[in-house]
């Protein structure tokens, strides 16, 4: 049991970080194109969460 939580705490912190290292990439391309970069996945998220919801259907 002591192995796997070991392994599931190297797992979780390997893809918080990973995911810090990609904001921190988008940041260093520019303030306003990390803005844009993000305005646009939510956006999108936004959108398909609409189509599935079925917001789209008469």
């Amino acid at each position: 049991m002591e192995r796997f939580s070991h392994i599931l705490l190297l797992s979780i912190s390997m893809l918080l970080f990973n995911s810090c290292a990609a904001i921190e990439g988008i940041f260093k391309a520019g303030m306003w194109t990390g803005f844009l970069i993000v305005g646009v996945v939510i956006a999108l998220v936004i959108w398909i969460i609409v189509k599935l919801v079925g917001g789209g259907r008469r």
